[in-house]
This record gives C-alpha cells, structure tokens and sequence, in this order.
C-alpha cells in the first residue's frame, strides 16, 4: 500500500491542475499593465503596454541607405503600444487590443465612463500626453495629445464628479517667455495637472513647483470639488512629499511638505468614506529599505494618523483602496536581494496590518493596481515574470478578501459558502480556519506535530477521523466540481546546526513525511469505492518553511509545524 500511495502521490502533483484566477498574458517582449478597473457587465478590464517588433510586409521588398529612414519606415506599427484587456468571471480574456498609434506609447490609468467605455491615459516616449474615449468594445471614440514643448509625463487620470477626467503628470521646465505656461522660479520639473470634460475638451491646462525638481503623482477629488494633489520635491539627496490643495479650476488653497531625513516616494492618494484621505508612501529605514507609511489627514491638512508598517524585507504599496466597513487593501511589492514578489496587504480602518501575502515566482512579480469588485473580492493588474526569463508579462489576479488568490468562477453551488455550514462548529471552537481560496488550516494547538516528529499522534488520528467524515463525503457530493485536494506538510525554519542547503531539504523531507502521514491515514479509512474516487483527486506534498507563520515580524515556529489542505476546482 505504501508504494502505490507513493507512486499516485507523484502522478497527481504531475496531473493537478490550478483553478487560481490569475491570468497572464505572455507575448514575446515585455509587456506591462498599470491600471486596472470593474466594468457594469462585471468583467474586468486593465491597461497597459505590449510590444510588437514584427517587421510589417509592405517594408519587406524596401530598401534602405539610412537607418532613420528605416526607423520612420516603421515607427507607426512597432514598438510599445497602449493595451486594453477584458478578462470575464471564469477568467477568459474576451478582449485583448493594441491601439496602434503614430508614437510608441503606454497607457499608465483606466478610468469607465457611464456608457461602460473608457477614458484611457497614457504617454507617448517622445514626451507627449495622451488622453483617448473609447467604446465598451475597445474601439476608439476620440485621441487627443497634448501637453507643452517638452517632455512630458503622465502618471494618473482621475475620475471627476462632472464626468470629465484629470490627467496629472510632470513637465520639464520652459525657460522661454513666450511658453504660456511659463512662471519665474519653477525647477527642473514641474507639476503638470490639464482637466478635461466629459465630453474631451481641455478645460485647464497648469504648472505648480518649487525651484526644485518638483514632479505629479497623484491626486483625488474633495466632496465639496476642490482636488487634492500629491507630488513630490526633490533636491540634493532628498525627496520629500508635497500635499496640495487647489480649487476646481486650478487654483492653489493650501500647500504641505513632509520632509524627512530619509528618502520618501509617495505612490497614491485616496478620499475615504467619512471624508478625509489617505496615501500610501514609502520611507527608507536604517538599513536603506523601503518600509510603508500611511498617512490619514482632513481636507484642512490635520494629520489624523501616521502609520509606519515596519516588515523584514523592502515593501511597497503602490495602490490602496478602502471597503465598505473601512478596511484598507493595498498592493504593491516586497523585494529582497534576489527577487521581487507581488505584495498583498489588509489592513484594519486604523492602518494596523491583519496579514498579508506574497505572489510570484523566483524573479521580478509585481502588483500596480487594484480595484475593489460588486462582492468584496479584489482585482489587480501588475507585471509576472517566469524564472529564467528576462520578458515580463501582463498578469491579473482575482482576490479573496483575505488577500488570498480567488478560484476561478462556477455555474453553480458556492462551495465555500457550504464549507463554512460544513465545519461551522469546528470553525466556532477555534479548531480550524477555512479561507475563500478553498484552503483549510488546523489551529488547534494538539493538531501541531512535535519538532522533528512525522508520525501521527493518539489526538491527531481522533481528530482526523472526524474531520474526513465530513470532508470526504462533501468532496464528493460536490465531485463534479473538485479536481484536487492538496495535503500539504509544513515545517518550522530550525533544524539545528545545518547549513542553508541541508536545513531546507532536511524540512522538505520532513514536511512530505507529514503530508504522506495524514494522507495515507485518510486514505486507509476510506472503503474500496471512495479509495478509487480519491486516487483521482488527491494530491501530496511538502512545502517545507515556505509557508511558515508569522506573528508580526517574528516566526510562529509551533503553528508552523502543521499540515493543510485545500480543495482546487475544475
């Protein structure tokens, strides 16, 4: 019996298949999405960049003495191009359109429009901004580029309360009296804000700044239409936070520096539900790492709250938004000296972290933005990057609220709904968790194993058995909707005097000891006809410490010694 639990163990873990909402588009060169939005049919859209370096066949049979002949040749059909993708609930993408322009050009923000179109803003790597209406289909209403003589940026469009839109960026400084833009004492950047109607016609079009490199970030609309700008001033080695409040046509009410002695990059501001707002920056520590700062204040720039949310590695969120019972979402990244993973964080409407919870692979992950979806889940857009490879991709990922990556949409039956009636005592006595990825972890302290210890103690096998006496016969009530149930083995990170090397494979050993004790415990108990069943779906496996749990900054090495299980749907 041993060798053949053995031998389905390494044909399931080939055969299993992934039911995670996460989408990612893979295309020869990089690719990117930077925004990220719910359409009124709840599909989900999100915007970027993508390349095409594909020589087109009309310059096939050309010939070419000059190499910028060549590049103009080509300039309008190569190179980066806006993206828009549509993705529906069972994560099929039903749209994926390049809007190929005279310029190369990225879309960095996403803004719907009543009609379930979209006000799109970008740049064009000449210097250009860019604004573009489109359709619900992807097709484009209007294109208008604008800006000043310089180089220009953008870095968001935001949505206003009249329909229009307020694209926000930076310009490098004119020094001619003849720019109409001109004002005496600006920098090297500037703050660049232009508003538009709904309709597309530039209102206004603004410079702010210091004499410093002054550069646009972000900005949100009051309740009562005065907006709210976040930017940032840079001289010598610093990079401060300046808050600016300025009336609906443009004119200045109020203005704040934050200034610090460590470097400060802020990445977002949002207005909350009881009116005041909150932004998500990044301060350096002593060890030169970025550590998030929230920052809450009022429309007459009180701080309400200062919160620095101190975590082991290099942490960043780029996006936050706010639920309905004022808890706080944010994603972004957290980085250590050799990779970067997509971050996920919750926190609580006083800006105290619950959890959070890292994505990606051994290489470069990232989450830019978020939006909050009709039923509380969560979706974001970022950049995936497969180990080995140097391309980054276009990736979107569903999230549960607990910050956990969704499954993929069923026709019918809610299975965690039913779960949570299943072991809702268990649940009660505080015996396991069950989270909306399907995932199931004991938290009952006797439920642990023992330090270096596999075999399966008295109250483990008790529990156990009630525990698949239930599962099991939901599992397959529910058959035609399971692919997998994962039994994972977990370690603590100790072994000892062991190297890095011997530490981590004598876990990983151990780890599948305890995930092969629990299966094959569960499996033995099952009659021949459930024993058949389950050889379909069971799945095995160790995941040493890489799952460990954490309280606060420090390993919880006891709850770390455990196993779990998790359900996959077809």
């Amino acid at each position: 019996m041993r060798i053949f639990i053995i031998l389905f163990l390494l044909l399931t873990s080939l055969t299993a298949k992934s039911a995670d909402f996460s989408v990612i588009v893979n295309k020869p060169f990089n690719d990117a999405l930077f925004d990220i939005t719910e359409d009124y049919d709840r599909h989900i859209s999100a915007v970027g960049f993508s390349k095409d370096y594909k020589q087109s066949s009309s310059n096939k049979n050309n010939t070419y003495y000059n190499a910028f002949d060549y590049l103009s040749s080509i300039a309008d059909a190569h190179g980066p191009q806006m993206h828009l993708l549509k993705i529906d609930e069972y994560a099929d993408i039903t749209l994926s359109k390049a809007t190929k322009m005279s310029h190369f050009s990225e879309a960095i923000a996403l803004v719907k429009t009543p009609s379930n179109g979209y006000f799109i803003g970008g740049y064009t790597l000449d210097g250009s901004l860019i604004i573009l209406k489109l359709d619900s289909n992807g097709n484009i209403i209007f294109n208008k580029s604008f800006g000043t003589k310089n180089y220009d940026k953008m870095n968001n469009l935001i949505k206003l309360s009249d329909g229009g839109v307020l694209a926000i960026g930076s310009s490098i400084t004119s020094r001619s009296q003849h720019d109409a833009l001109f004002e005496t004492g600006l920098g090297l950047n500037d703050i660049y804000l232009t508003r538009f109607s709904k309709d597309g016609r530039k209102l206004w079009s603004k410079k702010y700044g210091t004499e410093y490199d002054d550069r646009g970030i972000d900005a949100v609309e009051a309740f009562d239409g005065s907006i709210l700008v976040l930017s940032t001033t840079s001289y010598d080695k610093n990079k401060n936070v300046t808050l600016m409040r300025i009336t609906e046509n443009g004119n200045k009410i109020w203005l704040k520096h934050y200034k610090a002695n460590k470097v400060i990059t802020p990445y977002k501001i949002i207005r909350l539900r009881d009116n005041n707002f909150l932004v998500s920056l990044t301060q350096k520590d002593d060890m030169n790492k970025d550590q998030i700062r929230l920052i809450k204040f009022d429309l007459q720039k009180n701080v309400l709250i200062d919160q620095k949310i101190f975590t082991t590695y290099s942490s960043a969120l780029k996006d936050i938004q706010e639920y309905s019972d004022g808890s706080i979402v944010g994603v972004g990244y957290v980085r250590d000296t050799f990779n970067t993973d997509a971050l996920v964080m919750m926190l609580d409407s006083e800006l105290e972290m619950l959890y959070q919870e890292h994505y990606g692979e051994q290489n470069y992950d990232i989450f830019n933005a978020i939006t909050i979806l009709h039923n509380s889940q969560a979706a974001a857009a970022g950049i995936y990057t497969y180990e080995d490879s140097q391309d980054s991709n276009m990736w979107v990922v569903k999230l549960n609220k607990d910050g956990t990556i969704a499954q993929k949409s069923r026709k019918s039956v809610n299975i965690y709904e039913e779960l949570l009636k299943l072991f809702k005592n268990e649940i009660a006595s505080g015996k396991i968790i069950i989270k909306q990825d399907l995932s199931i972890e004991f938290i009952y302290s006797g439920l642990y194993f023992k330090v270096g210890q596999y075999v399966l103690t008295k109250e483990q096998k008790i529990y156990l058995d009630k525990f698949s006496d239930k599962l099991i016969p939901f599992l397959h009530r529910y058959k035609e909707y399971i692919n997998t149930l994962e039994i994972n083995g977990h370690t603590s990170t100790e072994w000892g005097s062991a190297d890095f090397t011997n530490r981590y494979l004598k876990n990983e050993k151990l780890s599948m000891n305890r995930s092969f004790s629990t299966l094959s415990y569960i499996f033995k108990n099952q009659d021949l006809k459930k024993q058949a069943w389950l050889t379909n779906i069971l799945k095995g496996g160790g995941l040493s410490y890489s799952k460990k749990i954490m309280r606060g900054n420090t390993e919880d090495k006891d709850k770390s010694r455990r196993v779990s299980f998790k359900i996959i749907l077809k």
